[in-house]
């Protein structure tokens, strides 16, 4: 984990991802910009958390998996936030993304963990 974990990335669930574009192509405005986002902001260390939670319950192991957490010196410059301001596609083209953080995050793990 970089740092303390406190930065802030920017997460979509990709089968999400995809059905945004598509409404862009679909009925978007010529030259508009849309961005597509999750309306979500989540710490690195609270993603870690959760997907060490998850996985506690899909593979025993003797250590519970947040106690394998590893915090190493964050890289010079390092951008602190990722905001994607997805206000114009919901507005204008009424869509939002099917999944949650949570439930996009469960079948990504369930994927790799088949």
């Amino acid at each position: 984990m970089y740092g303390d974990g406190s930065n802030i990335p920017y997460f979509l669930y990709l089968h999400g991802h995809c059905p945004g574009i598509d409404a862009v192509v679909r009925s978007g405005k010529s030259g508009a910009t849309y961005n597509i986002g999750g309306n979500n902001e989540w710490a690195n260390i609270a993603i870690c958390r959760i997907i060490c939670d998850l996985m506690d319950k899909r593979i025993a192991i003797a250590t519970p998996h947040q106690q394998l957490i590893e915090f190493v010196t964050d890289r010079p410059g390092h951008d602190w936030r990722y905001a994607v301001d997805s206000s114009r596609i919901s507005n204008e083209l009424n869509w939002q993304p099917q999944e949650t953080f949570e439930s996009g995050i469960i079948k990504t793990l369930g994927w790799y963990c088949r």
